[in-house]
């Protein structure tokens, strides 16, 4: 479980969690201790696991799966099934973040209509959006006491990831949405700057000089 410190427990020991944080038996977290969260397990647990995060069969069809093996189409029916500690009471009712705070409702979706857009358009042939927007209304109505731009991003981020797997980059951050502001003031005569996939080669410190033109001739 997570504490309010940003650690673990594990048999009732606190650990501490770092953003990056993968095992010797093929688990990585990927944390940055707000809005956004990942799990990542290698080919090898492919059907072997079991849980809120589904069985990892690449059948998303059956990832509501309860702890007794049934596949089920009710997320309160499966969340219930696996509740850490029996003598907690079921939950009855699944909240509607938007129909909870209806004053956020038209600004959220027009928020996260970016991923239905031209922005993404490249994607969509590719990535399908829908479940996606969704979750992105979802979360951004649900920020209602503080972090909401950190549930946006983090939802229309998730999008460009599952782009990014697609072989799709797109670059939406900009100064009005979701701004990487350390990119933003750097100007561009500078060596690096954000991109929304990996650079074939990266330019630093150590190699910047390898990069720099000699200059010829009498100071």
């Amino acid at each position: 479980m997570f504490t309010s410190e940003g650690k673990v427990q594990q048999n009732m020991e606190d650990i501490s969690l770092p953003y990056y944080s993968a095992s010797d038996i093929g688990l990585t977290v990927i944390w940055d201790r707000k809005t956004y969260f990942v799990i990542q397990l290698e080919s090898q647990f492919m059907g072997e696991v079991c849980g809120l995060c589904g069985n990892f069969d690449g059948n998303g069809e059956n990832d509501f799966t309860t702890r007794s093996g049934l596949v089920v189409s009710s997320p309160l029916e499966f969340a219930n099934s696996w509740k850490g500690d029996s003598s907690c009471s079921d939950v009855d009712k699944l909240v509607d973040a938007c129909e909870e705070a209806p004053h956020r409702d038209h600004w959220a979706k027009m928020k996260c209509n970016i991923i239905n857009g031209d922005t993404f358009k490249e994607c969509h042939s590719k990535v399908e959006p829908r479940l996606f927007y969704e979750n992105c209304v979802k979360d951004t109505c649900a920020c209602d006491t503080g972090g909401d731009c950190e549930c946006f991003c983090s939802a229309v981020a998730a999008y460009a990831q599952a782009c990014n797997e697609a072989d799709v980059l797109i670059s939406w951050r900009s100064p009005e949405i979701c701004p990487v502001f350390c990119d933003y003031y750097n100007h561009d005569d500078c060596l690096w700057h954000y991109h929304p996939g990996t650079p074939e080669t990266y330019q630093t410190c150590s190699n910047y000089f390898l990069h720099v033109p000699k200059l010829e001739g009498k100071l």
